[in-house]
């Protein structure tokens, strides 16, 4: 079969299902089968296709037509101008994301340009956020924490894929994980589970039938991860230190208010791509404490 039949053959498979780019999808999983890039797909179109890569092409646009998401099938995700390896089990990095990470890299250059710096990560997941910032920014050393084996598995993966020497993983839940290794940090960030529980239900297949629920679930109201966070963070920061999250978008004011109560001055809110609330940081007074 030739490449052009092939492409329009991944695309007819998936065309009718919400939430795809028919197109694209299917040119770059064939593009991954043949160890091509793209523009070979677009300019060797009469080229002949071999019946193995042929049968694994349509097996996995067949997954991709139940809802299965592209970004396991490929085993990447693009973050930060990084290409990450992901497999199921972790969260699929967003976009909207990369507005806490952008953040956190100027405030180090406002902040910490020449200085040797900690930042902890609460839920590595694949480690879009701490290996991000530990890639742009090598003055920092990061440590990120996860409670499961996977996201620690594959945040390992990544740190060697990029030779990234700054960055230490630890397995526990949360602050437990650091118990005993007396650190302070002059950055802590973390996107948690932030869906409130029963409207993990309502999102699309791609999230709610593949993703990990563990990195979903917040609890009744999308908020339990929080209340653990921000009261803990405080034994942990240095004095003036951030904290930073990344939230759901109806969760600003009540994020902000917890940050208030317990202390945390400047607190700001940042916009996603469409306009929404997504980022909510805050800035750890200890003197306005005592």
């Amino acid at each position: 079969m030739e490449i052009n039949q092939l492409l329009q053959r991944g695309v007819d498979l998936i065309k009718d299902r919400p939430y795809t780019n028919p197109i694209l999808e299917s040119t770059l999983l064939l593009s991954e089968l043949l160890n091509v890039d793209k523009i070979y797909i677009y300019t060797h179109g009469r080229d002949k296709v071999s019946e193995p890569i042929v049968d694994k092409f349509l097996e996995l646009m067949g997954k991709r037509a139940q809802g299965y998401p592209i970004q396991y099938i490929l085993n990447k995700k693009e973050f930060m101008g990084l290409d990450f390896y992901i497999e199921e089990g972790v969260l699929i990095p967003r976009p909207d994301t990369e507005i806490l990470v952008e953040y956190v890299l100027e405030y180090i250059d406002n902040k910490y340009r020449d200085e040797s710096i900690n930042i902890l990560d609460l839920g590595i997941g694949s480690g879009a956020i701490a290996l991000s910032i530990a890639y742009h920014r090598r003055n920092a050393n990061i440590y990120g924490v996860d409670f499961q084996d996977i996201p620690l598995k594959v945040a390992k993966i990544n740190m060697e894929r990029f030779k990234l020497e700054n960055v230490n993983l630890y397995k526990g839940d949360l602050f437990q994980a650091l118990e005993g290794l007396n650190l302070k940090f002059h950055i802590i960030a973390s996107n948690p589970p932030y869906i409130p529980k029963e409207d993990i239900d309502t999102l699309q297949e791609e999230v709610k039938d593949y993703e990990p629920r563990e990195a979903l679930d917040g609890g009744e109201d999308g908020l339990k991860f929080y209340r653990k966070i921000i009261p803990k963070s405080k034994e942990y920061l240095t004095e003036k230190g951030l904290l930073i999250f990344e939230i759901g978008y109806d969760q600003s004011k009540l994020v902000m208010n917890m940050m208030i109560d317990e202390g945390f001055t400047n607190i700001k809110v940042l916009k996603d791509l469409q306009g929404l609330d997504r980022v909510v940081l805050g800035i750890l007074d200890k003197e306005g404490l005592e």
